[in-house]
């Protein structure tokens, strides 16, 4: 189910929060959490009520897995039940999201001729995958809790964070669920929910979206750019990218607040950052966090020297990049940001030399080109926009382009208020304004969250908050799913 769709916001929601909060009032804290738990698997499953197999069988092995550690005293034995949790885990995960991938290039360079398989991508797998491999991990080192199954179960299946993240980790979840405090509604916390709800629906819907048009455009027609449409096309999917991540971050922790949950912020402005580094310390910040943790540290980290510290760092990001998606774009993209990564901190005093405006554009240059080769849909067509970037052929701006910013809403005002006629015989400068505005929001404006914190329901702000939901709805004209919900 997506959180920008009809059901969602006039049945499921309300529905939701009305059952949920009213089992609880009425002391029926189990039925509650087994409501919880219903609705959750109503949401992963309403595309298709096959996942929900896949999805409650890696809930029950995983939880099997971490009583069976518990009770094992051997620590032999508690060893080899790690692996084979973990190896489990990652099997399931390869099979749904890389054995094509893998034959496919078997086939090519081993001049096999394996069959491939008529294989359907679990929403989400990724993300409830790698929270249990850190739940199972976190068993095996004795830090987690003996924590009921109910609440296990919805602690991976809770629906704001299931599809999309952020990833979660059992200690900022499940306490939660079983704190009496937090089962009593919250008007406070439900406008300041339903705030950063509104302004992440809004993100997704009249900017990510809009945006999406022009890259959707470019990157299948790529062969066709000149320069200057390939400067337009590259940074539409840049900002596509941004609002649309930050606008599902922003809906999931919005979400989670309206029922008293609080959820890392997975998303903190990232394209304000001045180097790599700093860039994912805030881009999916929980991923960075997950791979840091179960990943770099246990290959070493920084500890056995220079040498070492680089390939744990290319490894990550290899193991990042392979994480996204089974394709060899997502591969390159993750060793070109390790690469650049190891750069910075080789060069970090050169780095540190620079002027805050030139560091920002180098950062921000590297991440459009990459964020292209990201979209891209193979390295071929990746290199092509490149060199259509570097061919230095400018020309006019392509209808496409600009047709996608001749909105209705647009087009109403331009109608109506004479200063704005202009818009309407010059597309170029209505395309200027959304470009300039959405990088003037990108770098200008604070963080969601931080509004979210000060925000105080008053007349004037439901106001608002009621207009913009209206506004966004009403511009539901087809499904557009979020882009990490392929991941």
């Amino acid at each position: 189910m997506l959180f920008n769709s009809y059901i969602f916001i006039l049945l499921f929601l309300p529905l939701c929060l009305i059952g949920y909060f009213g089992l609880n009032r009425c002391g029926k804290d189990t039925l509650a959490q087994v409501f919880l738990l219903g609705m959750s698997l109503w949401f992963y499953g309403y595309f298709s009520p096959s996942y929900l197999i896949i999805i409650l069988t890696s809930i029950v092995i995983n939880y099997l897995f971490t009583l069976a550690m518990d009770r094992t005293r051997a620590p032999s034995l508690r060893k080899w039940e790690l692996a084979l949790a973990v190896l489990l885990n990652l099997g399931v995960l390869f099979y749904f999201k890389y054995y094509n991938f893998f034959v496919q290039n078997l086939n090519r360079f081993a001049h096999t001729e394996l069959t491939l398989l008529n294989i359907v991508l679990p929403l989400g797998i990724s993300f409830f995958t790698f929270q249990q491999i850190g739940y199972v991990v976190d068993a095996y080192r004795g830090e987690t809790a003996r924590y009921p199954f109910l609440q296990y179960a919805c602690f991976v299946s809770y629906f704001p964070q299931l599809i999309a993240g952020p990833i979660v980790t059992h200690d900022e979840l499940i306490p939660q669920f079983l704190d009496p405090a937090k089962k009593q509604f919250s008007w406070d916390n439900f406008a300041r929910g339903l705030y950063l709800f509104a302004f992440g629906l809004a993100k997704k819907v009249l900017i990510a979206d809009v945006f999406g048009k022009v890259s959707g455009w470019g990157f299948a027609n790529v062969v066709e750019l000149d320069t200057t449409n390939a400067l337009f096309v590259s940074l539409a999917y840049t900002i596509q990218i941004y609002f649309d991540f930050s606008g599902y971050c922003d809906m999931a922790v919005g979400i989670g607040k309206m029922m008293n949950i609080d959820l890392p912020v997975n998303f903190d402005s990232p394209y304000k950052a001045l180097t790599i580094q700093e860039f994912w310390q805030r881009w999916h910040k929980t991923l960075t966090r997950f791979l840091t943790k179960y990943l770099y540290i246990p290959l070493g980290g920084n500890r056995k020297g220079t040498l070492r510290t680089y390939l744990n760092i290319l490894i990550v990001f290899t193991a990042s990049g392979l994480w996204h998606g089974a394709n060899y774009t997502f591969i390159l993209w993750g060793i070109l940001h390790g690469l650049f990564s190891v750069v910075n901190r080789r060069w970090k005093s050169w780095f540190q030399k620079l002027h805050p405006a030139l560091s920002w554009l180098i950062t921000f240059s590297f991440l459009n080109l990459t964020m292209s080769l990201f979209r891209a849909n193979s390295v071929t067509d990746a290199i092509t926009l490149v060199k259509r970037l570097l061919v230095m052929d400018f020309g006019p701006i392509s209808s496409s382009v600009t047709d996608a910013f001749l909105l209705p809403e647009i087009a109403l005002l331009i109608r109506h208020i004479p200063f704005l006629s202009c818009l309407e015989y010059d597309p170029a400068v209505l395309t200027a304004v959304f470009y300039g505005g959405a990088m003037v929001l990108i770098l200008g404006a604070r963080n969601s969250y931080e509004h979210m914190l000060q925000f105080r329901p008053n007349v004037r702000n439901f106001a608002g908050i009621s207009i913009l939901l209206a506004w966004c709805i009403l511009s539901f004209s087809s499904v557009s799913t979020f882009l990490y919900f392929n991941f």
